[in-house]
């Protein structure tokens, strides 16, 4: 601990910014899981819930089921609701692009996390070169003093193993939440192929009272 507040006061130009991008990191990771926490749902029951509404034509029961889930699913279920009444020809496209705002909001500041993991680790070396010459100059002014040569190659190895720190924890959290985007963007998926399944249906019943494909 004495090595670590020693570093820090020889060398805080260079360890404040691995500093920061500890903060950095801190505040992006509570932000989150704050917000993923919030919206996750079990949309299991929920599917099929959305799928019965459906089924009976019954849009107003579809849109209670998708409030009373909540989140960014019940975001995305009811611009697809509004995407079905209006312009069921267009809907893929349509829902893709509102899907893709949505992901948006789901990666927001996680280039933080990947721009720190891959910063930090030169931003450690970085310290460790100019303490090391600093204890080059030392060693040249005052002589070969091997306490004073150990301690300072000691707090020039601290801004390496801070830098590598931080960014191996940012590395770690950046892939972790870019899982959770993933599972999110399923339920998108899920939730669209819910809506194309009956817009597929419809047309399959217009063609077997019609007896003809409209192309």
């Amino acid at each position: 601990m004495e090595l670590l507040i020693k570093s820090f006061l020889l060398d805080w130009p260079v360890l404040t910014p691995i500093l920061i991008c500890s903060f950095l990191v801190i505040a992006v990771a509570i932000e989150k899981i704050t917000y993923y926490t919030k919206n996750k749902r079990d949309i299991g029951a929920f599917i099929q819930n959305l799928q019965m509404a459906l089924a009976k034509n019954n849009i107003g029961a579809a849109k209670k089921v998708s409030a009373d889930l909540g989140g960014i699913i019940s975001e995305m279920t009811e611009e697809g609701l509004r995407i079905y009444t209006e312009q069921r020809a267009g809907f893929s496209r349509a829902y893709d692009i509102s899907s893709s705002l949505a992901t948006r909001k789901l990666e927001k500041h996680l280039n933080i996390l990947g721009t720190i993991g891959g910063v930090a680790p030169f931003l450690g070396l970085f310290g460790t070169v100019v303490r090391i010459l600093y204890t080059f100059q030392d060693l040249a002014t005052k002589g070969n003093q091997s306490a004073e040569v150990a301690t300072g190659i000691a707090s020039a190895l601290v801004a390496t193993a801070f830098g590598l720190g931080v960014a191996i924890v940012a590395v770690i959290l950046y892939n972790y939440f870019q899982s959770v985007v993933t599972r999110f963007e399923s339920d998108f998926k899920l939730i669209k192929l819910v809506f194309l399944s009956f817009i597929d249906s419809d047309e399959e019943v217009r063609v077997d009272e019609t007896g003809t494909i409209a192309l």
